[in-house]
């Protein structure tokens, strides 16, 4: 039974929400509070190599289901190998993406259906589901205009998707997030980095006391 707090940050392209989390994870180590952050897909080998293959620019012709069940794949042994030890231990894990990534990204942008990409991700996560979700939402054009900018970023194969695929997750997150309300908070994500962190870390303070 797990006893830590697992906290997963969802956005589209760009939305910030990894160099928030590398900021709240900062924050956290630096005021002692036993945490470990992680990503989606990977975080250990067995799922970083999933990655490779699910974000491979090369990989054009992979077929929609293909991704949802590699991605998937992928979730099943980062939990078991990695997040579940880490909440039975207790600790507050910061975890790049979970299932609502799938839920928006196949099952709503690539029109699969929620409700099918959910059936095959919840063989895949037993009971697990995260404590809090952080949606970041900002607009496909600033995300987008984020990525052009950094030249360090990894450009992957989502990236390239045509802007209209980018409208409907943005789309499908916020329908996701007005449906559980009671595990979602939803961020203006295209307000400067110091006012998105003081914002994620005040609720997540909040959540966790």
């Amino acid at each position: 039974m797990k006893k830590g707090k697992f906290i997963a940050f969802e956005g589209g392209e760009g939305s910030g929400k990894s160099t928030i989390l590398e900021m709240i994870y900062n924050y956290f180590i630096e005021n002692n509070v036993e945490c470990i952050k992680t990503r989606e897909p990977g975080g250990i080998k067995i799922s970083e190599d999933i990655r490779k293959i699910i974000l491979d620019k090369n990989n054009t012709q992979m077929d929609a289901k293909t991704e949802a069940l590699l991605y998937a794949a992928a979730r099943r042994q980062h939990l078991v190998e990695k997040v579940i030890k880490e909440l039975e231990q207790g600790k507050i894990v910061l975890c790049d993406r979970f299932v609502y990534s799938s839920l928006v990204y196949q099952g709503y942008a690539r029109g699969l259906g929620i409700e099918e990409i959910y059936n095959i991700n919840k063989f895949a996560i037993d009971e697990y589901m995260p404590d809090l979700n952080i949606f970041f939402d900002v607009s496909p054009e600033v995300g987008l205009a984020r990525i052009n900018k950094n030249k360090d970023r990894e450009v992957n194969r989502l990236d390239l998707e045509k802007m209209d695929f980018h409208y409907k997750v943005r789309e499908g997150y916020i329908k996701l997030c007005e449906a559980n309300k009671e595990t979602f908070i939803k961020i203006d994500a295209e307000k400067s980095i110091d006012e998105v962190f003081e914002s994620v870390k005040s609720k997540i303070i909040k959540f966790i006391k």
